[in-house]
């Protein structure tokens, strides 16, 4: 694991084509197999990813955040089979995205045997409001779910 003040970034080996990791992360419907703590609950819209500027919505269940809540998101890099990365926001009461200033990418490279895929929690956007309702602390949970969540990808390309 790599990372600064601002970003971090995780890297691990999947023995399967690039194509199948994609196909998982493109489908809003596959992402709670994706994240290890269980808070991703199930899409709102089932449509998968396709486009740059697409917005998903994802049902999300987080005690510390008092229970049940939603996430949307856009879709900030799409590159087939390769490249994909969203920002998480919510809708506020106009209907208007409002980003928080985070991003998660997946960068997936070809390798003998299988696929490096590396995974970017980048949190440089966030507002200094935004970071001290977290205490200060960035990201807002422990580093170690990014390892997890890499591991929960590759359990579930596997099936």
């Amino acid at each position: 694991m790599t990372g600064s003040d601002e970003f971090i970034r995780t890297t691990r080996f999947i023995p399967v084509p690039p194509a199948a990791i994609f196909e998982i992360l493109r489908d809003p419907e596959r992402h709670p197999e994706t994240e290890p703590g269980h808070w991703v609950r199930e899409a709102i819209d089932p449509a998968p990813l396709a486009e740059v500027g697409q917005v998903f919505g994802m049902n999300m269940y987080l005690e510390q955040a008092g229970g049940p809540y939603v996430m949307h998101n856009r879709v900030a890099e799409f590159e087939e089979g390769r490249l994909i990365a969203w920002q998480p926001g919510q809708l506020d009461d106009d209907g208007r995205l409002e980003l928080g200033g985070w991003l998660w990418r997946y960068e997936l490279t070809p390798v003998e045997g299988g696929t490096a895929v590396a995974l970017t929690y980048d949190w440089s956007r966030v507002p200094r409001r935004t970071r001290e309702e977290f205490g200060g602390r960035m990201p807002p949970f422990d580093p170690v779910l990014f390892d997890e969540s890499l591991e929960a990808l590759a359990r579930a390309v596997r099936g």
